[in-house]
């Protein structure tokens, strides 16, 4: 898509900025608070195309939303992976994580075979259970070639999945026999999304939260080597039905060149304040949240009613599933 700075363009823009800002003003509602403002966006963004049509006079923008600050929310993402952290500590972690991503997508296969279920969608949801939720599906949709309809709904499905359950752990951490530290390690290698991770382990203190971030990151940081594996995978793939067109994923080395510059120069060679460091994090999100509005508006209710009630409900499965084994390893 060739960018040139029309009317069309900054209007749809500025659109998709009017969604995501509504969908972080309705997040301050008690309830919606704990949904957050990726899926609250996206509904809104489905809603509107119901009631009011999708806005053909401003596409341009909504697209470029849709996808090209889609790319850049995933490469600012990168910041928020420490990857020294990760080689100190994370080993056995990443040895954890590489299990659950595993698992989680075998399960939706196996799932999706046995139940006919969208085969595009519920492998989606199975990358995004295992890697980091609606992010993951984000970087591996080009790759996998999937419609923008089905990356919408995936993304807005597990963050509604992933939010439940996270208020779900809060509600069963008192009744556990686990330390905070333990708890924390469980919250981390099983919850979908970052924002789930810190919204279940937030009750357990400093060194409960701080354990369950260090999980997750730990599986945020198997993106990179489990997108070039999937790039592989679909050239193979690919040669047998004499399509070798996989795009790479270039964002991705823009992630993994953010990820060492907060790693290796940030609080090295130099120190960025944290007012700065904190105004970028909400930035990613806000960017992060206009690019689903984007991909929201191109999903009708009916298609929702259609195709996502059963990955909804095969996700839930394989999300237990996963709780109930990460819980038995850690």
């Amino acid at each position: 898509m060739t960018l040139t700075f029309s009317k069309p363009l900054l209007t749809g823009i500025g659109f998709t900025a009017l969604m995501a800002a509504a969908g972080f003003l309705i997040t301050m509602i008690p309830i919606f608070d704990q949904i957050g403002p990726l899926a609250v966006a996206i509904l809104l963004a489905v809603c509107y195309r119901h009631f009011f049509g999708y806005p053909e006079k401003i596409k341009t923008g909504i697209r470029f939303s849709a996808k090209k600050l889609l790319r850049l929310a995933i490469i600012l993402f990168g910041l928020k992976l420490n990857i020294n952290v990760i080689f100190d500590q994370g080993l056995p972690l990443l040895l954890k994580g590489s299990l659950v991503i595993l698992v989680a997508i075998g399960c939706m296969a196996l799932l999706a075979k046995i139940f006919n279920a969208d085969r595009s969608m519920m492998t989606l949801l199975g990358i995004g259970t295992g890697i980091c939720g609606a992010s993951a599906i984000a970087a591996v949709t080009p790759i996998l070639k999937a419609k923008e309809e089905d990356t919408a709904i995936s993304a807005g499905v597990i963050s509604l999945v992933g939010t439940l359950f996270a208020i779900g752990y809060t509600i069963v951490r008192p009744f556990l026999s686990a330390d905070m530290e333990t708890y924390g390690l469980w919250a981390g290698l099983s919850l979908h999304e970052v924002a789930n991770v810190a919204l279940a382990g937030e009750p357990a203190g400093d060194d409960g939260l701080g354990m369950a971030l260090l999980a997750k990151l730990s599986r945020v940081f198997l993106l990179v080597p489990f997108s070039l594996l999937l790039i592989w995978y679909m050239k193979k793939k690919g040669s047998n039905e004499r399509d070798t067109s996989i795009p790479f994923p270039w964002f991705l080395v823009g992630f993994v060149f953010m990820s060492l510059f907060g790693s290796f120069v940030h609080g090295t060679f130099f120190t960025i304040p944290d007012g700065f460091m904190n105004g970028v994090s909400f930035l990613t999100s806000f960017i992060l949240t206009m690019a689903m509005v984007g991909l929201g508006l191109s999903v009708s209710l009916h298609d929702i009613k259609q195709r996502a009630l059963k990955p909804m409900f095969l996700l839930v499965i394989t999300s237990i599933f996963l709780s109930l084994l990460t819980y038995w390893i850690v």
